[in-house]
């Protein structure tokens, strides 16, 4: 049984309580003093660094909201002068303005040793040769994992995103022996292994780490019999750190919350109330090791649980369920967020008025898609034909650089979307993750 970090991924309840304080109160601390935003809205409620006297008072300080960061871009979260940033990443840019992270050289550090242990906690070894196909730049989860897997020793394969004959042209002659990739590419593998006629068991893959992306036990059971690996889950978000905050270990039974570094808790979406353990609800994260970019009760917007009995493995760290849905409207396609906001931004801009549509997503073979139902109006009606292919072409360029990602636009007769009592089903995902 392989634990990188067994001092503090095996550590009692109550030196971790310990050990949570007096990072929180450094924390708050730090915050108050170096980041405009987090003073602000302590002073409004009248909070100082001494009221936190105990973990149950971090119900007293305010949540951190993705508008928080929006509206302090691109470094007005910072803590540190810009001089000791090392390391700029931002989210997937699912607004015009991306959230921007930074990192010093001891977040650095810090993350790749958090990527480390739930590499190791599914069986990653020195020994091992990683390819990472996730996307390199901006995002955080290529640049997550390369760190990690040379921390533990391992051989890493940096081949970024697609060419997926290429992908396994590498597999094959390299003895890649651990995918990095979203679930749904690992799928898309698949397929390409069968329609080459190559047999999974012939490569030398054996663990498969997979995230960006909600996926499900039955598609995990697929992944598992159709590549001949172990599938296992982890967890991260840019705004926190990137991955790193949470996996799954052999047990699969829950994702592994390095609470060492960040203090989860779980509220109610609609009351902001806290919800006792085994209760469904929000996730919030407060840091507590980042220097760059802490952050103070962020409201993560995914759903899930948490459950702190002791998990097989020997870990005592806390678990929670795998994430399949949010408490906001926000979409995941291909590892990329996407707020149908922003596609209706988009489209009314174009259109310059609102014709009604609808955003459909669906799975089609292993990759998800994202199609916008446009019906047309008497202004779209009456462009010329060669007109109306070029509002459409203007259309998916607009969609495609507000989202990041490719968006297949239709265009259908009036009327033709169907309503229930008057109304647009604005979102229809049929998606069977």
């Amino acid at each position: 049984m392989n634990i990188w970090d067994p001092e503090h991924e095996c550590i009692s309840r109550d030196e971790l309580e310990q050990l949570q304080l007096e990072r929180l109160q450094a924390i708050i601390n730090r915050v108050h003093k170096n980041v405009t935003c987090y003073r602000r809205k302590f002073d409004d409620l009248g909070i100082i660094a001494e009221d936190i006297r105990s973990l149950s008072d971090l119900t007293k300080l305010p949540f951190t909201t993705m508008d928080d960061l929006r509206l302090n871009y691109p470094y007005g979260m910072f803590a540190v002068p810009l001089r000791e940033v090392v390391r700029i990443h931002s989210s997937s840019g699912t607004t015009s303005k991306p959230i921007v992270v930074g990192y010093t050289k001891n977040d650095i550090r810090i993350w790749s040793n958090l990527v480390a242990r739930f590499m190791t906690a599914a069986g990653v070894t020195r020994d091992d040769l990683v390819q990472i196909a996730f996307r390199y730049g901006l995002y955080t989860g290529a640049f997550g994992l390369h760190y990690g897997a040379e921390a533990i020793g391992a051989s890493v394969i940096p081949m970024g995103t697609g060419n997926t004959e290429k992908q396994i042209m590498i597999m094959q002659d390299y003895k890649t022996t651990v995918l990095v990739s979203t679930p749904s590419y690992a799928l898309a593998l698949a397929d390409r292994l069968e329609q080459l006629g190559v047999n999974p068991k012939a490569l030398s893959l054996k663990i498969g780490l997979f995230g960006g992306e909600p996926w499900s036990e039955k598609m995990r059971e697929e992944i598992e019999r159709r590549l001949s690996l172990s599938a296992t889950d982890n967890y991260g978000l840019s705004e926190v750190i990137g991955p790193g905050i949470a996996g799954e270990c052999f047990c699969k039974k829950g994702l592994h919350i390095y609470e060492d570094a960040f203090i989860p808790e779980i509220i109610d979406p609609e009351t902001g109330e806290i919800m006792s353990p085994g209760h469904s609800g929000e996730l919030v994260l407060t840091t507590l090791t980042k220097e760059a970019f802490p952050m103070i009760r962020y409201r993560t917007g995914d759903i899930t649980s948490l459950n702190y009995t002791q998990c097989e493995c020997g870990r005592t760290l806390v678990r929670m369920e795998k994430i399949m849905r949010r408490s906001d409207d926000m979409l995941i396609i291909r590892g990329v967020n996407v707020f149908p906001s922003q596609i209706e931004e988009a489209l009314f801009s174009v259109a310059q008025g609102k014709p009604p549509y609808q955003i459909v997503v669906e799975r089609k073979g292993a990759m998800d898609s994202l199609e916008v139902i446009v019906e047309v109006t008497d202004k779209i009606f009456s462009l010329e034909l060669q007109k109306q292919r070029s509002f459409l072409e203007t259309l998916k360029k607009r969609m495609g650089s507000v989202t990041g990602i490719n968006v297949d636009v239709k265009l259908v007769e009036s009327k033709s979307i169907l309503r229930q009592k008057g109304k647009i089903m604005r979102v229809v995902d049929k998606r069977q993750i």
